[in-house]
């Protein structure tokens, strides 16, 4: 996303036109719909007890709703979040991978704010002091215990805080190309609206929601993915492939092959009574002996070759 809006300090949202959508060669794997689904009710879950949370502890009533989920590249993540903004790095044990925790700075000095029995509103955009941190680093902490209550139906996991930085571009959790999901929230903290993200590895929530998989499919969705699948083996079937019938490699010295003229006998290493190689892309998947058809050089598939034992190769 080259164009990523900072409105808000939220993921900005693509429109959703009729035309066709491009396709992202550096994206591959994407989120199936059921995929999305499943993380819309553990991410909303979490969202209740978040706001719940909120509200009892800032002692202002809050909320928080689920904005939206997408599937970005981490350099993509970067480049639309605000800056300043409180990001803290979450390890998600016994899950491999770091995630990430984004506050925007407003919502965490109006969150502050209340716990220091102040009014909330506005609020300036400085680095936290050294009274101020602790305050913050207890509330995230709660906020991920919320976090682990939304997907414990998914994985028992136990998320802890590790750091804590302020600028994401100095913050290097995942390579830039690396594939995450980010869920975006919306936060309300008395009459302060303001954002919060959550950012995903790929790869760490991707084996979690395989195993978790339980799609119930309708007649009509079924026979839509059926036909895309004979769709799809039908193209496969069809696609053109470079053959090659070959003999065994041999090896030979740089000065002989600069000295070949044209009347010079190679010798190959391929006995006469062993049949060539089919491959494809390297892949040895048929054997064949040589022949012609008209006047065209042609080859016969056969049977593999049965690997001889020791005794039946003249060794001992």
């Amino acid at each position: 996303m080259t164009n990523a809006a900072r409105t808000s300090g939220r993921i900005s949202r693509r429109g959703h036109g009729g035309g066709p959508a491009p396709y992202d060669f550096r994206k591959p794997i994407k989120l199936s719909r059921e995929h999305v689904r499943t993380l819309q009710i553990a991410f909303e879950t979490y969202a209740r007890s978040c706001g719940t949370l909120l509200t009892t502890r800032l002692r202002a009533v809050s909320n928080v709703t689920l904005a939206g989920i997408e599937q970005l590249n981490y350099d993509e993540y970067v480049a639309a979040l605000n800056n300043p903004t409180v990001l803290a790095v979450v390890v998600l044990d016994p899950l491999p991978g770091s995630a990430l925790f984004e506050l925007s700075t407003s919502a965490s000095m109006t969150a502050i704010d209340h716990m220091l029995g102040g009014p909330g509103g506005p609020q300036p955009e400085r680095p936290l002091t050294e009274v101020e941190m602790p305050l913050l680093r207890g509330l995230l902490e709660r906020m991920l215990g919320e976090l682990r209550y939304g997907f414990e139906t998914l994985v028992d996991m136990h998320p802890k805080l590790k750091e804590i930085e302020y600028n994401a571009q100095f913050l290097r959790a995942h390579q830039p190309g690396d594939a995450c999901v980010i869920a975006s929230f919306d936060v309300k903290i008395g009459a302060e609206e303001t954002s919060h993200t959550i950012c995903l590895p790929f790869n760490t929530i991707l084996p979690v929601l395989s195993k978790t998989e339980t799609v119930v499919l309708s007649a009509a969705e079924r026979a839509v993915k059926d036909t895309a699948l004979s769709n799809l083996t039908a193209g496969l079937s069809l696609a053109p492939l470079d053959v090659a019938v070959r003999f065994q490699p041999i090896r030979m010295r740089t000065d002989d092959i600069v000295d070949l003229r044209p009347g010079d006998v190679v010798p190959l290493g391929h006995p006469t009574s062993q049949p060539l190689e089919v491959t494809v892309n390297e892949t040895v998947f048929a054997h064949a002996v040589p022949g012609n058809q008209g006047a065209r050089l042609a080859c016969l598939v056969v049977p593999a070759p049965k690997e001889s034992s020791p005794k039946e190769s003249g060794r001992p």
